[in-house]
């Protein structure tokens, strides 16, 4: 699952969010497998889902990826400790409001900022998040 997610990095950092889509096309039946999992965790489970859901984002499709945003969240107890939870939320919202359901996507910012409360205020991307949020409302 790892070999078809860079390939989909590559080709989003060449703004090519087809072929992105396309590369994690192998890796979708594997997109909720666990493999062996310890006591601490395993980062990366969901990488191939928050890919494509960038990679959708970057298509213009921004219900295809709300919906792979939201699987993420659906499926927490995989992501156990990983960012990739705080960063779903956030691309969930800016995929709702690229879609324009204004009230969805104010729920999915306030979720993310209820992550970050006691997160630096001057970090770039929490401050892009509240300018974003600024504007959906």
């Amino acid at each position: 699952m790892y070999l078809p997610t860079l390939r989909a990095l590559f080709s989003l950092s060449t703004h090519d969010a087809s072929a992105a889509i396309h590369a994690l096309q192998t890796a979708s039946r594997y997109d909720l497998a666990l493999g062996s999992i310890g006591f601490t965790g395993r980062f990366g489970g969901l990488y191939p889902i928050y890919v494509r859901g960038m990679a959708y984002l970057a298509a213009h499709q921004p219900a295809e990826a709300a919906g792979e945003f939201q699987r993420i969240l659906d499926h927490r107890s995989i992501v156990l400790v990983d960012p990739m939870d705080a960063m779903a939320r956030l691309q969930l919202a800016r995929a709702l409001a690229l879609a324009g359901d204004a009230r969805r996507a104010q729920s999915a910012y306030d979720d993310f900022f209820t992550l970050a409360t006691n997160a630096d205020p001057d970090i770039p991307l929490l401050r892009e998040a509240h300018a974003e949020s600024a504007r959906v409302r």
